[in-house]
Parts: structure tokens; sequence; C-alpha cells
């Protein structure tokens, strides 16, 4: 029981990689609240979570968009009532967005997707950081993924938005280092979810041939299981994570599952963050 008498905030919840972080936290012990925009997909899965639920901990759905600002006060407020205090937030919910050129997409389409992304981690870190320091302690995991690091032609929104998921992760791991709150991006892993479905329907000439026949790909051998990115997700919510903040991790290719050994290590080092190559990086000197 890994987060037992701890409190949790996941968006996002009502599907897919958030209802399954949900599930996980339901098992390690904690209370939690789910949000989601859809009310009739967060009422179905309320009702899934209830049936896992013991005397001992809390489920409360609230419909709200985390890209409005007032929404997410009434998320953490209405989390505080219920737990007195909350101990986790994941920042789950996201979009792709529109696909195509850059000189095709709509305009709004293209911000919509960027402030879903990156506005409702910064909303959110926004009003529980003050709450976090005030218990000194907390810890923030936001989903950031591939789109951090590497580019996606045709997805430039969901690329742009989550690369800077990632360094305002960092940013906000230094403003917190003094006050015992982690917090920490993770890259989940290539997941057969709405998302990969929008990408299969938008087709090759709007998303582009190489990224389409990737994806058609990872939907035939059914990508990287949902619980691998929960599972990471309750790794950084527990107390063995304790100080390890301000890193993008990969669910799928890092060891993380006794990361803890190596935080002195890291704590020295940009390991597991956003950098600039130089060219001496790469065995170049030019100049």
């Amino acid at each position: 029981m890994e987060l037992e008498n701890r409190s949790a905030i996941v968006t996002g919840a009502n599907q897919g990689l958030g209802l399954e972080i949900a599930k996980e936290y339901l098992k390690e012990g904690a209370s939690i609240l789910i949000c989601a925009r859809n009310n009739a997909k967060l009422k179905e899965a309320e009702k899934i979570l209830r049936a896992g639920l013991t005397n001992k901990q809390k489920l409360i759905a609230v419909q709200a968009d985390v890209s409005k600002e007032a929404d997410v006060k009434n998320i953490i407020n209405s989390a505080i009532k219920e737990f007195k205090k909350v101990d986790i937030v994941v920042n789950n919910a996201g979009v792709y967005g529109p696909k195509g050129a850059i000189e095709d997409v709509n305009g709004k389409e293209w911000i919509d997707a960027v402030t879903i992304n990156l506005y409702s981690v910064f909303y959110m870190c926004k009003y529980i950081i003050p709450h976090m320091k005030a218990n000194n302690y907390g810890k923030i995991v936001n989903l950031s993924g591939g789109g951090a690091t590497a580019p996606l032609p045709r997805i430039s929104a969901y690329a742009a938005s989550k690369a800077a998921v990632v360094r305002l992760t960092e940013t906000l791991a230094k403003e917190c280092e003094l006050n015992k709150i982690d917090i920490n991006a993770i890259a989940p892993g290539a997941l057969n979810t709405r998302l990969i479905d929008e990408v299969l329907e938008a087709g090759p000439e709007k998303v582009g041939k190489a990224f389409y026949e990737k994806t058609v790909k990872q939907k035939q051998d059914g990508g990287t299981p949902l619980n691998v990115g929960a599972a990471l997700s309750v790794y950084l919510a527990s107390a063995k994570s304790d100080g390890i903040s301000g890193r993008l991790i990969s669910a799928v290719w890092d060891p993380w599952k006794d990361l803890e050994k190596h935080k002195a290590d890291m704590q020295k080092s940009d390991i597991y963050t956003l950098r600039r190559i130089v060219p001496e990086d790469r065995g170049q000197k030019w100049s």
C-alpha cells in the first residue's frame, strides 16, 4: 500500500491512462478526485473505480475543463474540502490538437490544444503548490511523452506544448526544492488510446506517411500497456521517490523501479532533463 492515507487529484481520468492511474492509486490505498470534461464517461469511470474502494478511501468525480482557471480552482477546493489535504496531483489531461502542416491547421484549434496541454498544468501547479508548501510535502506528476523529446511534424501543437510541460516541470521543481515537493514529468510510452485513433482517422495526408505507418504498426502490435505508465506514476507519488524531482522519466526505457538508488548522482547532474546539444557533445570542435 504505497499510497495509504494519501490523497490525489488525477485529471483526464475518465478513460485511457488517466483511468488506469486512478485504478492503481486506489489499489495502493489513496483517496482520489477524478475529473474530465465528458461527464457521461466520467460517471462510467467513477462506477468502475467505486467497485474497488475500501472503507478508508474516498472517491469524488468532478466534471471540469482543466484548461479553465475557474474549473481548476474548483477541483482543488473540492479535493481539499473532502480530503483535508492533497498530497498528489497527476496532470494527465491532454490532446493531440489539429493535424497537418503548420500553414494548413486551424489557428484556434492549435491554440486550444496548447491551452489544454500546457495551461492546465500551469493552473493546477499555480493553485496546488501553495497548499503543498503549507504542508511541506507534495508530489506532482506531469504527462509529457515523446512529443517533448523529438520533432513531431504535422502535430506541432502537441509537440510544442509537451516540450513546454517538461521545461515548466524542471523550473517549478527548482522553485520548490526546499519545500519537499517533487515535480516530475513522465513519458508513458506509445499507448493505444483515443489519440492513436485520431491519427488513424486523420490519415497519412495530414499526419505524414511515416508517422501514419508507424501508428498503424503500433495499433497492430498493441502498443505499450497502460499499466506501465501507471506503475511509474505510483512510484513517483510514493515515498520511495522522495527527493527525485525535475526529471522527465520514460516508463518504458528508464530503470525507474529502483531510481532512488541513484538519487544523489541525479541531483548532481542533468540526467533525465532536456538540454541543448553543442558540437563538443558530438565530437566536433567548431571554435
